[in-house]
């Protein structure tokens, strides 16, 4: 079984915080790759962009290009739990594998 699988299996039913069942439909779900991401928001949203950065010399011209391909809006509470979530999968992340340095340019 692929680790992707696993997670698949492991996300179907969980419990959650208020006891309630939780069944996870993965049938229609599709995997995309971002090594760059962005966000901005209004008082009703939070819209999430998800690229991959097209410039393999950024660093000679001073210049990256990102080929957006995806974004997500949620409300502020769906963002807010998300936030949560992503802290402590990294969290947990480096506890294992060790502090990520994202250099001076931090956002």
């Amino acid at each position: 079984m692929s680790k992707e699988n696993a997670a698949e299996e492991h996300a179907e039913t969980q419990q959650s915080a208020g006891g309630m069942k939780v069944n996870w439909d993965a049938s229609n779900m599709t995997t995309s790759y971002a090594n760059v991401v962005n966000a901005n928001s209004t008082r009703e949203e939070v819209s999430v962009f998800f690229g991959t950065n097209q410039s393999w010399n950024g660093t000679e011209t001073k210049e990256l290009t990102v080929e957006l391909d995806n974004r997500i809006v949620l409300n502020p509470y769906a963002a807010k739990r998300l936030s949560i979530l992503l802290s402590r999968v990294v969290a947990d992340y480096e506890s294992k594998h060790g502090e990520m340095n994202l250099g001076s340019n931090q956002s």
